[in-house]
């Protein structure tokens, strides 16, 4: 009933493990950055004022990235290659006549990679997200030199109801917020009816306070101008200072309470909370790895269908990469809850993995 009935057998497949889940990442991360690199380099060095350190600081933001999106595949692939030596060199046939079974073959793999994914999960979260961000930023500037302090856009889109608020600028939080040269799509049945504007609004407790208001009745095409109006709407200062979110670029820490923002605001919440728990799920998605690829490791090496047997491993790990990134696509088109689609294909597969080794080896 030991995990590891043998710590030397342990710790010799869990070393051979994460050496190779480190070659490949190494190696990937070299060769896709590289690639990279020719093809960012021209757009890096024509504007002005750049160098070829700035090549350099180009390969510091882009890395973190590539080794988020591919260390997943490296555990994969070290799977494989890992499983796939044991077996030839009859190495599986010594640990199951020292009594192992399957599951205590398995067992060092995944308790190393979920050592491997608690990595991958600090790696994402304190470094990814904050080099994806700057890079965006970056990017958006046409690789010019950045401000140290990029100001935040402050017009903000309001939906309440059929009416649409804008406001070319927001000051202040709460009961002080403040609105300035504000436009009010006033609907009924999905039809424009009027369009207000005003220079300043301010919040009341039935809706917002207009001042120096134009009212552009749609019907007529006529103007009327007033001096003050109140507007009655369920539309709340909250959803003027609550802001877009990139989930790529926020740690999941500061995710959460931002999502409970935005749901107090009255604004859809399920993408966000899908890519909050993928936050987790997919850094996990390391421990299945070993599972999947288990077929690898057992069947007789000499009866010619080792390579089969990796190919069928490597079909099931690819197979969970596409079902996972299905799910959160169905997650963000609202068509599963964000729980399910986060964490749906892990369970389907887990169940999988362990019902193909059952059936096979157990």
């Amino acid at each position: 009933m030991a995990i590891f009935p043998s710590r030397t057998i342990a710790w010799y497949t869990a070393r051979m493990f994460l050496v190779r889940v480190a070659a490949f990442i190494i190696g990937l991360t070299v060769i896709l950055q590289a690639l990279d690199l020719l093809s960012e380099s021209g757009k890096v060095l024509a504007a002005p004022g750049n160098s070829e350190a700035d090549l350099w600081v180009y390969v510091s933001l882009r890395a973190p990235q590539i080794v988020q999106l591919f260390l997943p595949f490296s555990v994969l692939l070290a799977t494989l290659v890992t499983l796939a030596t044991l077996n030839q060199n009859s190495e599986v046939v010594i640990f199951k006549a020292a009594g192992l079974s399957a599951h205590h073959i398995l067992a060092p793999l995944m308790v190393a990679a979920l050592g491997v994914a608690a990595a991958n999960f600090v790696w994402n979260e304190r470094i990814a997200t904050r080099a994806s961000a700057t890079l965006k930023a970056w990017q958006d500037n046409e690789f010019r030199k950045l401000p140290k302090t990029v100001p935040k856009p402050a017009q903000s889109w309001v939906r309440g109801g059929d009416d649409l608020f804008h406001a070319d600028r927001v000051s202040g939080r709460g009961n002080a917020t403040r609105l300035r040269d504000v436009t009010i799509y006033d609907r009924a049945d999905n039809r424009l009816v009027q369009v207000v504007m005003a220079d300043r609004a301010t919040p009341i407790s039935t809706g917002w306070r207009l001042d120096d208001v134009r009212l552009f009745d749609v019907a007529s095409g006529t103007v009327e101008r007033r001096q003050r109006l109140d507007f009655p709407t369920d539309v709340v200062p909250r959803q003027f200072t609550t802001s877009s979110i990139n989930p790529n670029y926020v740690p999941l820490w500061e995710l959460w309470p931002q999502i409970g923002e935005q749901r107090a605001a009255g604004k859809p919440t399920d993408v966000l909370e899908a890519a909050a728990w993928h936050k987790i799920s997919g850094p996990l998605s390391a421990v299945l790895m070993p599972l999947l690829g288990a077929v690898a490791a057992f069947g007789l090496a000499r009866s010619g269908k080792l390579f089969v047997r990796a190919v069928i491993g490597m079909a099931l790990g690819f197979a969970f990469f596409v079902a996972d990134n299905f799910s959160l696509a169905m997650g963000n088109f609202g068509t599963v809850p964000p729980l399910m689609a986060a964490w749906a294909p892990f369970l389907l597969f887990l169940l999988i993995g362990e019902a193909v080794l059952i059936r096979t080896e157990e």
